[in-house]
């Protein structure tokens, strides 16, 4: 394995800010990590595992340690009956290109999340969603490398305590695994509504009556290209801001004083607010800050874009406003999305 030393990170953040790693090496298979674990280890350093740095913001001060790059490969069928297959996915694999191998065998399930940057490795750790779908609803197991315990092993979707955008691997045990491959259980049968009501309305527009994974995939992608930016054109996160949950409540005295507000039930009985409309709200879509050199994108508000910035203080200075000016109005303070590093 080659290690690299005084890497820019900017390289590895598709916000392309931040400092320098003091190392930075790759992992092709699953003894890769072990062995690079181990190095971290024996030299006594902290190790971050990456993939393609779509969720991660580094800071400016950089990471004195070993940055992980989880690249395994692979797809394969597990299990395929008249029903459905099941496919276990390497965390190296580009997901939008398993999403897309899935749509081309006629696969349902994962349709919904076409064009989420990043890798395959990384959806269990946010639990990745979109349109009403998110990856808890196929993931079967994920095979991990347990750096406490210095063990290869299995763990279940069931013990993966997934929520909205989160995970144990993310919450309680951020730092622990190390996810080497994925396994998921895809439908045979078509996609039914009732859709998310932006894609029921592109739907609608576009005259499909017809849903099948490669039309809502297309669909899907259609609407992304307008709402999110090619990261490898314009540098940016994807969404910043998770949708907020409150209570019933709160959701109601929200709606009295915004009839507009966009708002759907969540599963616990509670309410999804939509970040993105109260950041509009705000004043904040595609909006232009020359002061940090920092804006958000034409087609969401919700998606912060670096225009010229050089620093991630000015990203944060940047996200401040945001945030200071939705509290105010919606007495809500939203979460951020990507992860801000080390």
């Amino acid at each position: 394995m080659n290690i690299l030393e005084n890497v820019d990170l900017k390289l590895y953040s598709t916000m392309r800010l931040g400092g320098q790693a003091r190392w930075l090496a790759e992992a092709h298979r699953q003894q890769d990590v072990k062995d690079l674990v181990d190095l971290a280890k024996n030299k006594k350093v902290q190790f971050i595992v990456i993939g393609q740095g779509s969720n991660v913001v580094w800071r400016d001060e950089g990471f004195d340690g070993l940055i992980i790059v989880n690249l395994i490969e692979g797809i394969e069928v597990l299990n395929d009956d008249d029903s459905s297959t099941t496919i276990r996915v390497g965390a190296g694999e580009i997901w939008d290109r398993v999403v897309a191998w899935s749509v081309n065998k006629n696969l349902s399930g994962i349709e919904f999340l076409s064009r989420i940057p990043g890798l395959a490795g990384a959806a269990p750790v946010q639990n990745i969603g979109a349109y009403g779908a998110e990856l808890a609803d196929v993931l079967t197991e994920v095979a991990l490398y347990d750096t406490k315990e210095d063990t290869f092993e299995t763990m279940l979707a069931a013990g993966c305590d997934f929520a909205y955008r989160t995970s144990r691997f993310k919450t309680s045990d951020k730092g622990r695994y190390v996810i080497l491959s994925i396994s998921l259980k895809l439908n045979k049968t078509n996609p039914a509504p009732p859709f998310y009501e932006s894609l029921q309305e592109y739907l609608s527009s576009q005259g499909i009556t017809e849903y099948t994974p490669k039309t809502i995939r297309d669909a899907v992608t259609e609407i992304r290209k307008i709402k999110l930016p090619d990261p490898s054109i314009v540098a940016n996160n994807g969404s910043f801001f998770t949708n907020p949950i409150v209570d019933a409540a709160k959701a109601d005295e929200l709606k009295q004083k915004y009839p507009e507000l966009k708002a759907w039930p969540a599963k616990d009985g509670r309410v999804k607010l939509s970040a993105g409309w109260m950041v509009e709200q705000a004043g904040f879509k595609d909006f232009h800050d020359s002061q940090t050199g920092i804006g958000t994108w034409w087609g969401s508000a919700l998606v912060i874009v670096n225009e010229k910035a050089e620093k991630t203080t000015d990203l944060l200075a940047f996200k401040q406003k945001i945030l200071d000016k939705v509290h105010e109005m919606f007495g809500i303070t939203l979460d951020q999305e990507p992860e801000l590093l080390p």
